[in-house]
């Protein structure tokens, strides 16, 4: 990674700082200044503003090299690089600057890419993007829009025709080599040429004639060949002929001044660095396809000396001249320089809804990235759950009359807790009218970031012509508790940018108060920073709050899809209001807590998420963190996101866990345990009670709609399950998928299993699903030869719909029916064309195959049950709504038609 050398990052603001040292400001000063000093000043401040553009915004800080007791403007050389960088004469729509004494300050706001007069911009902001193309007779360097589109075209082209046939890619290609169409071509085979001799072709796209620098060959040679073989690659290909001058008279360069070995040398060692992208699957990946050749030229009889001729064959992506020129900023790395590859991706970063036809159909985007800045992920929900907007005004409305505290809740909690506290806060926030304190007992936490115990509680003010203002209260005075601050704003403030796509200008102020101090304004004083920040940087009306809580409802609600992996792009959902409500709970106040979710409500999506935030509101690392289930694929599955220990059931009790570092248990699908092993219940609370001082967590996962046996679960009595949540919203299934669940629930309601608490069946009247995804669900009698064929058949023709066996679910009653068919449906999948494109591995791999009871916890788009009967009758509906509960789009229930096997 390639970081600036002159370009300092300030860590002691809630905003990035960098600081560019000392500068000429003023017009006047300015065009007084040695030209070398004043470009070089020009080059850092505009690299500065680039990186700021790029990562979420910030603020340019520098120290002026010239006294003034009057505001003076930047200069006209600097506005005019930055109206370059930002590609728009309205300078102010990014840019704003402030003089204090002799301080002078760049407010830069964040990238983004919506249209501006008709054109669309590019993801991301460039000094120069190194990608070049023939224009007529010369080489043209596109600029970040012109790269922008002829990287999207060469994408473009890839998809819609697979084949790597770069003659059928690129029009023209196939000319290179036709004496007749092309007589450069008879120049290049030549072994001979006469100095002074005319060529009979002059330059054009495909042509280009350079002369021998007469000082220096090999420099020369290095510096010129770049530009041109990135030109003629990324056209249609053509020749460089070096030692021609532009009237097409051959000069060639005099063999005193270079060898013939040392010019094919530079040539080939300049060329092999080119950088170059493939968004095709070349095997030449990291080749340009050229030819040098190095022709003598005479003069009357005699070697005068040498013509050197490239020619480049048309390039099937694209081929740079160096990496672009495009920087970032990060706290940690400092200002830095992206690489080739990283350019490219966020340059045309991937489109979800192209990588997935349903994706459109069955969710809503929240944030796309066609107006958003360059770090924001797509963030998607499923049809019929609630819209950001809809969130926000549930969690974080705005009145414009009044002041509201929310949590309210939590307020009086912490009123209560603590003496003098409301006082405090009403007294620094008395001047505010219009919106919203959020209060929470660590912002940090909310944030992904470690808790600071001392802390009381940080409350985050929205308000109505003030810009966000974060505010830590402590019990005592602490020297760590503005950092603690500071670093919160901070990070909220890029997250409000980075993951909720907020494109206003934003910087979250800061205000650490303490109960125990008797003047909170003069021991604090406001921001941890002096600079003052421009009026624009306020919310000035309702809307403008409403935009920025949206954003901070992303922030809060996001989790990673799991269609991420599937569609090779990070994409973020959102939870529900019912599921946040639940994650939001204080740990340190509700160390136990049994959740009882329907199926689909995403149970284990809040397991995932609480595990998170244990760890940072613990300070602990993930091996003290453990997280139990019944079977072993969603134990590996939990496992494979590195935020804790997972163990089955059976391990647990087989194990001694006592006396290791395990403090927090998470026990997940709790209804389908048993005591077969041993109490595993009062293990865990054994384990996580072990410090008196300061339990552990034990936070308990179940449903016993699911229930899939008739023993003992170990689960405490229903009554004595306290204190008690309960997920009621569907959020996993289609339509059809749901209704099916509703009626399975309703049949084990009214006729529930013996083990089953009368209790829990109430949760039913609850149950509700996000309407609005189209679905499958058929329930179809079968021989078992004609079931697997089924089987086969279908799945045929979901792979031809880009559906992979990582998709796909066949499940089976039992593990012992699984192992007897399974190599009869794998049979019949490698007779259909796409599945034997498939090798066994990665069918076997993706846990295509399994048993329902095996499944529980996970979930595919498509499920298909095989003769889905409990050995149990009493249990029959359970099995039904665990395998269907599996399903999001397309379920599919197979009974044999045979007597042995009749429903």
């Amino acid at each position: 990674m390639e970081t600036h050398p002159s370009l300092e990052v300030k860590g002691s603001c809630p905003d990035l700082t960098i600081y560019a040292g000392e500068v000429t400001i003023g017009e006047e000063d300015r065009n007084k200044m040695d030209p070398k000093k004043r470009k070089m000043e020009k080059t850092r401040i505009t690299e500065a503003a680039c990186a700021l553009l790029n990562s979420g915004g910030g603020l340019i800080a520098m120290q002026m090299t010239n006294k003034s007791e009057h505001p003076v403007e930047m200069g006209q050389d600097l506005e005019k690089s930055l109206r370059e960088l930002i590609m728009s004469s309205n300078i102010q729509g990014f840019f704003e600057t402030k003089q204090q004494q002799d301080q002078f300050y760049i407010f830069v706001k964040s990238w983004s890419c919506s249209p501006e007069d008709g054109f669309t911009k590019p993801r991301i902001c460039s000094l120069g993007s190194s990608l070049y193309c023939g224009s007529l007779t010369s080489k043209v360097a596109m600029d970040s829009r012109e790269a922008f589109d002829f990287l999207k075209g060469k994408k473009r082209c890839v998809k819609c025709s697979p084949t790597d046939d770069r003659a059928n890619k690129i029009p023209g290609a196939t000319c290179q080599n036709s004496l007749v169409s092309n007589p450069a071509f008879e120049i290049f085979q030549s072994k001979k040429l006469e100095y002074g001799q005319c060529l009979l072709f002059s330059e054009s796209t495909f042509i280009q004639f350079k002369q021998f620098s007469t000082k220096h060959v090999q420099e020369y040679m290095k510096n010129i060949i770049p530009e041109y073989i990135s030109a003629f690659a990324n056209t249609q290909g053509g020749y460089l002929f070096i030692g021609v001058d532009d009237k097409s008279i051959i000069l060639g360069c005099p063999k005193d001044n270079v060898d013939r070995d040392p010019l094919k040398t530079v040539v080939n060692e300049t060329i092999s660095k080119l950088p170059v992208f493939h968004f095709c699957s070349s095997k030449d990946k990291d080749k340009v396809s050229y030819e040098t050749r190095v022709i003598d030229v005479f003069q009357e009889g005699n070697l005068y000396g040498y013509l050197c001729v490239i020619k480049v064959e048309p390039f099937c992506c694209a081929v740079f001249s160096e990496a672009p020129i495009s920087w970032m900023v990060d706290k940690e790395k400092g200002v830095y320089r992206l690489n080739t590859e990283e350019w490219v991706h966020m340059m045309v970063d991937v489109d979800p809804e192209a990588a997935s036809k349903n994706l459109s159909k069955d969710f809503e985007c929240q944030l796309n990235l066609s107006n958003s800045p360059p770090h924001c992920r797509p963030v998607y929900s499923k049809k019929g759950l609630e819209h950001k907007v809809d969130l926000q005004q549930h969690l974080f409305q705005v009145s414009p009359d009044h002041l509201k505290y929310t949590p309210e809740a939590l307020w009086s909690e912490l009123c209560f807790e603590h003496e003098g506290l409301e006082d405090l806060v009403k007294q620094q926030i008395r001047s505010f009218s219009c919106g919203l304190l959020i209060l929470s007992r660590s912002w940090a936490v909310d944030l992904n970031l470690e808790e600071k115990q001392e802390v009381i509680c940080d409350a985050l003010l929205i308000a109505e012509n003030s810009p966000p203002i974060l505010y830590t209260i402590l019990g005592e005075q602490d020297e760590q508790g503005q950092d603690y601050c500071t670093r919160t704003a901070f990070t909220l403030k890029q997250k409000l940018v980075n993951t909720g796509g907020y494109t206003g200008r934003v910087c979250v102020m800061t205000k650490v108060l303490c109960l125990s101090s008797q003047n909170n304004n003069k021991t604090n004083g406001g921001s941890v920073s002096p600079i003052i920040y421009p009026s624009s940087y306020n919310l000035t009306n309702i809307q403008e709050m409403q935009d920025l809580l949206q954003a901070l409802v992303i922030v809060l609600l996001n989790f990673r899809s799991f269609l991420s992996d599937q569609l090779g792009c990070e994409i973020l959902n959102l939870l529900t209001a019912q599921q946040y409500e639940i994650l939001s709970k204080s740990l340190r106040k509700t160390r136990e807590l049994f959740v009882h979710g329907l199926p689909g409500s995403g149970k284990t999506i809040i397991a995932m998420r609480i595990m998170e935030k244990i760890r940072n509101t613990f300070h602990c690392e993930t091996d003290k963190i453990l997280y139990i289930c019944e079977n072993q694929p969603l134990r590996d599955f939990i496992q494979a996101k590195n935020i804790c220990q997972a163990v089955t059931r059976k391990t647990f009790m087989k194990e001694y866990f006592e006396t290791n570092r395990i403090q927090h248990i998470i026990v997940d699908e709790a209804q389908n345990f048993c005591t077969e092993d041993g109490n595993w219940y009062e293990k865990a609370k054994g384990i996580t009670r072990r410090m008196k001082c300061c339990p552990g967590i034990l936070w308990i996962f179940l449903d016993y709609f699911q229930t899939s046996h008739l023993k003992k679960s170990g689960l405490p009595n229903f009554l004595c399950q306290f204190p008690k949540e309960e997920l009621t919203q569907v959020v996993r299934n289609a339509d059809k998928i749901a209704e099916f669940l509703q009626q399975e629930l309703r049949k084990i309601r009214d006729n529930p299993p013996f083990n089953i608490p009368q209790g829990s069946l109430s949760m039913f009247h609850g149950f509700y699903w996000a309407h609005g995804v189209s679905g499958t669900h058929e329930i179809t009698y079968l021989t078992l030869e004609k079931m697997v064929s089924y089987v086969a058949d279908k799945c045929d023709v979901f792979f031809s719909k880009g559906y992979s066996p990582q998709d796909i679910a066949v499940l089976f009653s039992t593990d012992r029916e699984k192992k007897a068919y399974e190599h009869m449906f794998l049979r019949e999948m490698r007779k259909r064309k796409r599945a034997s494109q498939m090798n066994d591995e990665s069918i076997c791999h993706s846990n295509m195959f399994d048993s329902i009871r095996r499944f529980s916890g996970l979930e595919r788009s498509i499920v298909f049950g095989i003769n889905p009967i409990a050995t149990e009758q009493p249990i029959s509906h359970n099995l039904l709504l665990c395998l269907a509960s599996r399903a999001m789009k397309h379920l599919y229930i197979l009974y044999l038609s045979t007597p042995e096997g009749q429903s």
